[in-house]
């Protein structure tokens, strides 16, 4: 298991999360709010994350199907972490605001199809 903290840029939000595999899971997503979003995430069981600060300061954004469960911080607007809806049974979070980690080092980050996501047919 690895811990790790997650902050948002202004520090209002900060999650504590437990990845049992640390940061294998990297990916990006084509679907169209990902690739808007931009920014890579890694998974987290649904037991993993807990909110240390701020939980009254994330606002939540969801549509389509409403399975996805996108949460920001509404003073500096950065993308924290979400209920996937690929596996609803783990959260994805926020690779880049991970303390202590740099996406750069990890190389190549590999992208999933969210466009033709199996949910949506």
């Amino acid at each position: 298991m690895t811990d790790y903290r997650l902050t948002c840029h202004c520090g209002a939000v900060e999650l504590k999360l437990t990845m049992p595999e640390g940061l294998s899971t990297a990916r990006r997503c084509d679907c169209s709010f990902c690739r808007r979003r931009g920014a890579a995430a890694v998974s987290a069981p649904l037991d993993g994350l807990q909110i240390v600060r701020g939980a009254e300061n994330l606002t939540l954004y969801q549509w389509g199907t409403g399975t996805a469960r996108h949460y920001f911080c509404k003073t500096c607007g950065i993308y924290t972490h979400h209920r996937r809806r690929s596996n609803p049974n783990e959260y994805g979070v926020n690779l880049g605001a991970l303390e202590g980690v740099n996406p750069r080092d990890l190389g190549q980050i590999d992208w999933v199809d969210g466009v033709n996501h199996p949910s949506d047919r």
